[in-house]
């Protein structure tokens, strides 16, 4: 079963997806702000870019004029980043403005995300606080002024706490203060720290232990333990292949049943899609490590936006349906 979104956040993917007016998947060309926040080596990754109008006397006061995206997320990465685009052209922020916008700001406006996809929209206000540091750097604004510390380098090169994500202590810490977040299921749902291999729950220095230094260990608790309902093994453990709450091979699926359902996903859900248009889709192979091997066929194959559809439309599809972490390949 896929993740239960809003009427509004399906609106949004599928506007976006199929390039609407009004929608923002794209880039600007010579942004006045730019920055990038996520891997493509975990899934997720986000390219923020804006333009503004200058103001001639004063650069604090730069007004957001236009905002574009690029992301390999899933929906609800794509719909948490329209809603940042329309946030930020709706409201005509400044740049400096636009440093309140935090990432609940962005599930309020989609009328509320899964828990387990809160770090799309952590993702995207990651990208646009990249992007207005990236501004300020460019118009000579001191930003530190307005409590806002860029730690983007810090963080780079601070202590990986999971390996999985390359998730550093620097960046757990302040997500942890920032968010609130008092359990280990809290850092996955925002980070997606933890979300793999879970060798970072309890090791020397891993998730539960900065919880303890933070928080102290009566408020963050090794309570983490005992109720995990959002953790993947727990899921496994009480739903199985049945279970409503299924996320791929995270939740141990074996390699046959990931590649049934990724069979099972395209023809339920992607197939009926193309051959509204006069198309449809062919699965070639199907690899260990989650590599999903497909083309195009029918009128799709030789539509201009076939890339596209592919990537934004077949793959997002399967990220949501079956695992996050995958990659589709066309051939």
């Amino acid at each position: 079963m896929g993740w239960e979104y809003t009427e509004k956040t399906r609106q949004l993917f599928m506007d976006a997806v199929q390039g609407k007016p009004g929608t923002h998947m794209g880039e600007l060309e010579n942004p006045d702000g730019l920055g990038e926040h996520g891997s493509i080596v975990c899934g997720d990754a986000l390219r923020f870019t804006f333009r503004v109008k200058r103001d001639a006397e004063d650069p604090r006061n730069d007004v957001i004029t236009e905002a574009r995206y690029l992301t390999f997320g899933c929906t609800s990465a794509i719909a948490s980043s329209e809603a940042l685009c329309s946030l930020l052209e709706g409201k005509g922020y400044t740049p400096l403005e636009a440093l309140k916008i935090q990432n609940q700001d962005l599930v309020d406006f989609l009328g509320g995300l899964p828990q387990q996809k809160i770090h799309c929209s952590v993702m995207g206000a990651e990208a646009l606080e990249a992007a207005i540091y990236n501004w300020a750097t460019k118009r000579g604004v001191d930003i530190s002024e307005y409590g806002f510390d860029q730690q983007t380098e810090e963080e780079k090169e601070g202590r990986v706490v999971c390996q999985c994500f390359s998730v550093t202590e620097p960046y757990l810490r302040r997500k942890i203060k920032e968010l609130n977040l008092k359990t280990i299921p809290d850092i996955t749902n925002a980070t997606k720290a933890g979300g793999a291999c879970m060798s970072c729950h309890h090791a020397p220095g891993g998730l539960q232990d900065l919880l303890d230094e933070i928080w102290g260990e009566e408020s963050g608790g090794r309570s983490s333990e005992v109720s995990q309902p959002d953790m993947p093994e727990n899921k496994a453990e009480k739903g199985g292949e049945g279970s409503s709450e299924k996320n791929g091979s995270e939740e141990g699926m074996s390699f046959y049943q990931f590649c049934k359902e990724v069979e099972n996903t395209i023809d339920k859900y992607i197939r009926p899609m193309l051959q509204k248009d006069g198309g449809d889709i062919e699965i070639v192979d199907i690899k260990e490590g989650n590599l999903i091997y497909c083309r195009l066929t029918g009128a799709c194959a030789g539509c201009a936006g076939a890339a596209t559809t592919l990537k934004m439309t077949v793959e997002s599809t399967l990220k949501d349906r079956v695992i996050e972490n995958l990659q589709l390949i066309a051939v």
